[in-house]
This record gives C-alpha cells, sequence and structure tokens, in this order.
C-alpha cells in the first residue's frame, strides 16, 4: 500500500511497548470483525467489497458516465451523509480527473441554497442522481420533489426517464416505489453497507464514473487497502496501528482528533472522515470527538487554542506529498516583505515548512499527532485511503465494545421534527 502512516511525534504519549500491550485486544476485534460475530455485522458488507465488486459493474457504471457526459451540462447528485459528503470529497481530492460539473442538494433544507440551484440549471442540460435508501429523509426527500418539479417541467417521456437515476434500496421503500411508477433507471444501494461506508458501492461509483473519475482505479486502490488491512500485525497494518494508537490516547483523557490539511482539496475527505468516526464510535458514551482544522488558514483562527489550550486534544495530520502542481516564487526587487529567501522556490515547499513547524510546535505544546502521508492525488491512493478509515474505525469501535455500524442517536432529532411537522 503507498500510504504511510508516521507516528514518530506520539513518543512520550503512545510508545512501542503500548503497541506491544494492546495487541491481544486489537487480534480480539479484528477476530470479531474478520469472523462476522461482533457487533452490528450484519452492516460489514464493507469489509470485502473491493474484492467482490465485479470488473463488469465498473464498466457499466463508466459507460453510462460516458452517455451522461454526452448529453448533459451538469450532474446535480441528491444525497445527505454518506450519499453526499464521500461524493464531494471524491470529486474535491480528484479535481483535475472531473469532467463534467457536480452541483449538490438534499444535505441541507436552506430555501435561499436551493434557490439560486435552481436558477443555475434553468439553461443547464441536466441529469439528477438522487440517493436514498427509504426515499424518505427529510432533506432529500423534499430536495428531489423540488428537482423532481423542475425537471418535469423542463423535460418529458422518454428524455424525462433517462435524466432522473435513483440509488435505493433494492426491493422496497418510498424511492423505489416512486422510481417504478415513473420508470426511472434504479441502481441498488448495499443491503449490508451502512450509508458512512457506502462510497465505493454504486451510491459513491456510479455519481463519480459520471463525473468522469476513473472508478476501476478507485477500487484497485481499495483492493490493494484490503489486503494490506487484513494482516494482524500492529508493525505492518496501518490501520490497526492508527486504531491503537488512538485507543491509548483516549485513555489519556486526550477526546478531541483533529484532523489538520494543508491543502483545499483534503477539507472534504476531513469531512467524510468526521462523519466515518463520528457516528460509527460516538455512542454508549464513548468516543472521540471528530474536528478538522484547514491549515495554513486556521493556524491564524485556532491555532492559539490548539498550541496553548486544554490539553484534551490529539492531532492528525493528513498530506499529499506530491500536490501535482508547481508555483515558482518569483524575486521582488525591493523585497520590502523580506521574503526573497524562498524567491525561486516551488510554492509547495513553503506549506511543507508550514506543516513541519506546526506539526513541532505542537508535540512541543503537548499536542500529540501523527501523519498520514499520501503519495499523490489519484484516485487509486483515495480508494486506498477510503478502505484504510474503514477498517480502522471498525478496529476502534470493537475496542470500546460499540457497535460502530449502527446510529440510533441520529433518529432523536428526527422523531422530534417530524412530530413538529405533524408527519406520522
Amino acid at each position: 500500500m503507498d500510504i504511510k502512516l508516521n507516528t514518530e511525534r506520539l513518543k512520550g504519549f503512545v510508545d512501542e511497548k503500548d503497541f506491544v500491550k494492546v495487541s491481544g485486544q486489537v487480534e480480539k476485534a479484528h477476530d470479531l470483525l474478520e469472523r462476522r460475530k461482533g457487533k452490528g455485522s450484519e452492516f460489514t458488507g464493507w469489509l470485502d467489497l473491493p474484492s467482490k465488486t465485479a470488473d463488469r459493474d465498473l464498466d457499466e457504471y463508466l459507460k453510462i458516465g460516458q452517455a451522461v457526459r454526452k448529453d448533459s451540462d451538469c450532474l446535480v447528485s441528491i444525497g445527505i451523509g454518506g450519499s453526499y459528503v464521500g461524493i464531494r470529497a471524491s470529486l474535491e481530492f480528484l479535481a483535475a480527473e472531473q469532467k463534467l460539473p457536480v452541483h449538490y442538494a438534499g444535505h441541507n433544507l436552506s430555501a435561499g441554497y436551493l434557490h439560486q440551484l435552481l436558477l443555475k440549471l434553468r439553461d443547464q442540460r441536466v441529469t439528477l442522481v438522487v440517493i436514498s435508501k427509504s426515499g424518505t429523509t427529510t432533506e432529500p426527500a423534499l430536495a428531489f420533489r423540488i428537482l423532481k418539479k423542475f425537471m418535469e417541467e423542463k423535460y418529458s417521456g422518454a428524455e424525462l426517464k433517462k435524466r432522473i437515476i435513483c440509488i435505493t434500496d433494492p426491493e422496497e421503500g418510498a424511492l423505489r416505489s416512486i422510481a417504478q411508477n415513473a420508470g426511472y433507471r434504479t441502481f441498488p444501494i448495499n443491503p449490508d453497507v451502512g450509508g458512512r461506508f457506502s462510497i465505493l458501492t454504486p451510491v459513491g461509483l456510479l455519481p463519480l464514473a459520471i463525473a468522469g473519475i476513473d472508478v476501476r482505479a478507485l477500487i484497485q486502490g481499495a483492493r490493494e487497502a484490503q489486503k494490506h488491512c487484513s494482516v494482524m500485525d500492529l508493525k505492518k497494518n496501518m490501520a490497526y496501528r492508527y486504531a491503537a494508537a488512538r485507543y491509548f490516547l483516549y485513555q489519556q483523557a486526550k477526546k478531541i482528533e483533529v484532523m489538520s490539511t494543508f491543502n483545499q482539496r483534503l477539507v472534504f475527505i476531513a469531512e467524510w472522515w468526521k462523519q466515518l468516526f463520528g457516528e460509527s464510535e460516538g455512542k454508549d458514551g464513548k468516543g472521540i470527538f471528530p474536528a478538522s482544522l484547514n491549515f495554513t488558514a486556521d493556524l491564524h483562527s485556532l491555532g492559539q487554542l490548539l498550541q496553548e489550550g486544554e490539553r484534551n486534544m490529539f492531532e492528525t495530520f493528513l498530506l499529499t506529498d506530491d500536490p501535482g502542481q508547481k508555483l515558482l516564487i518569483p524575486e521582488d526587487d525591493e523585497n520590502l516583505d523580506n521574503f526573497n529567501c524562498v524567491a525561486g522556490k516551488d510554492l509547495n515547499f513553503v506549506n511543507q515548512c508550514a506543516y513541519e513547524a506546526t506539526a513541532q510546535a505542537h508535540v512541543e505544546g503537548k499536542v500529540p499527532n501523527m501523519t498520514i502521508h499520501l503519495p499523490r492525488f489519484d484516485a487509486r491512493t483515495l480508494g486506498q485511503l477510503y478502505y484504510f478509515f474503514e477498517k480502522s474505525v471498525a478496529i476502534s469501535g470493537y475496542l470500546w465494545d460499540v457497535n460502530p455500524f449502527n446510529q440510533p442517536g441520529v433518529e432523536a432529532y428526527k422523531r422530534k421534527m417530524f412530530a413538529l411537522l405533524g408527519r406520522r
């Protein structure tokens, strides 16, 4: 596997003897997960999903994507949670590969946002993908109502049918009924894969293929990570090492994990990570609070708190070693800002120095940190990263004896909102 985990800056907080000490517990978690004997095992279809994903299905997604791009100016992706953030994170990470603009709906209840989107779409050739297992989740359901009416006023007959694609439960639910009644194309949501683990299912693969992403490379990366992360060895298996490090830090009252990035293309990867870890671990009165910062901007807003605030947090840096683009800093004859010291150097060199300085300053300020190194911005790397995090959080959940695959607390606000809406 190409991605690397550096835990050197955890020394004094988590040492090699600690990894040895916890290896028995990790092995127990590993066995529960691999044998599908742990809590929530009915939702572990993601575990061997990369190796079970058929190449013919990937070819079909790519063929559909090519056809949609030929007849469309943009794609609208309707979804929330795992049906939204993974797609957006992937497209921002793989911005150089994207061939079709993608707009998002159904991830908020803002009338202003949706109004502006409808104005943008007015003169566009639009294809719409709606993603919902049930079809009754408030945000995407209402967005689909509004956008479906827009599409029905814009298109009719066979043209309308080909421009609306539904990804939903394979057998039942409101969205499946809507699609069957109207004749829209449908693709199944895997019943044994929860929403936050769904980026490598049709939920993520089809919209990404439509946008022009090489989903074959994405799955290839995930297959490589699946093989790497199946080994019960804390020195070799980075997913288990990451989970074990977090477990020890939590025991030292480090109850907030800050994921810090130094590239705009990684910001939504951190958003996807927040949902994955927050929903998976946060139950039974347990869980590390996942937060994210976008450096260097946030060094000028929250850097003070991180450096000298309450020592209840640790940090995980997410870096891409080869950002892809170079931008040389020019020399200035007057040099009033005194930055001719970096004239002729790539701006990425300065960004790298900012990371090194930040990591060192924070660890000296008693904020232990580790770094996940990504080699480059490509689909294969992204597939590895997604699987790495999924395997990590599953092991984390079992280390804390919680079900990492359910989210009962999410329903609490829904019940109260439905009561206020008069919805039965």
